[in-house]
Parts: structure tokens; C-alpha cells; sequence
């Protein structure tokens, strides 16, 4: 269990660095809540002060071996999708999204196109606390997760 806790560590999203100062917008993110290596369940999404909640296939997963740098996968609610990633900090930049072409129903849709916009070419700021995790825009879109449990 050491080694696994160890190994899990050297992998972890740069979130596991605290942040210097915090708002009532950013937190430091905590030991606890690694971004890398985890499978996150996408529960909603706030753009342009709206809310919309996440189809429940709506996922995302990073893995980036050095901590700095790996890949973003996962299912934006219709269709799946993967897009390189940066770490840095408490940032994580989106490079453009590759996805499948599925067509599904228009709320499915819809709640995708947001997501995509949200993500694909774009750097986020993350804050965590007690299993969830939110990404943040620059703009103050959010994408709000939580940790998938294993079925």
C-alpha cells in the first residue's frame, strides 16, 4: 500500500500545490485531491451564469506521467473525447479536443457543445474540497465534478 501511495503521489496534478493566497473563488487545493489518475464524474456545468446538469456518462480522467504534461479523456455526455493537457500549478490547459461523432438526443447535445467550449483550447483553474473539484474559466465558467466510485 506504501508503494501504491508513493507512485500514486510522484503522478499527482500539480492542484496538490497550494496555492499562496486564497478568495472566496480560489482555495488551495488539498493532498487529498489529486486530479491525475482519478476518474471524475462531471456533474454540471455554469456558462453564461446557467447551469445545466451533466448526462450521468459525462466523464473526464488526466494522466500525465512527469506531472506536467499527458492527456485529458473522457465522454463530454454524447461523445467521448480526448485533448493533450499542460499542468501548472493550479491551471490545467486543454489543448484542442478530439471526439467522436456520435449523435444522441438535443439536451445531450446541448449540454456538449457547452462542455467542449468550456474545455477544448482553454486553461482552467482547479479548486477542490471533500471529493469534489471545480474548473473555472477565466470568464468564471465552471465545470463542476466529483469522484467516480467504482461500481
Amino acid at each position: 500500500m506504501k508503494r501504491y501511495k508513493a507512485s500514486a503521489v510522484s503522478v499527482l496534478f500539480p492542484l496538490l500545490v497550494a496555492c499562496g493566497a486564497t478568495s472566496a473563488h480560489s482555495g488551495a487545493v488539498s493532498v487529498d485531491e489529486p486530479l491525475t489518475g482519478v476518474e471524475w464524474r462531471i456533474v454540471s456545468v455554469t456558462s453564461d451564469g446557467t447551469t445545466r446538469p451533466a448526462p450521468a456518462t459525462a466523464r473526464l480522467r488526466v494522466d500525465a506521467a512527469d506531472g506536467t504534461a499527458g492527456t485529458a479523456a473522457g465522454n463530454l455526455g454524447c461523445n467521448s473525447f480526448s485533448a493533450p493537457v499542460t499542468l501548472h500549478g493550479d491551471r490545467i490547459g486543454f489543448g484542442a479536443l478530439r471526439t467522436t461523432k456520435m449523435a444522441c438526443d438535443s439536451a445531450r447535445m446541448a449540454f456538449e457543445r457547452t462542455l467542449a467550449g468550456l474545455l477544448g483550447g482553454r486553461t482552467l483553474t482547479g479548486t477542490s474540497e471533500d471529493g469534489k473539484l471545480t474548473l473555472t474559466t477565466s470568464h468564471g465558467d465552471r465545470v463542476n465534478l466529483t469522484r467516480s466510485t467504482p461500481e
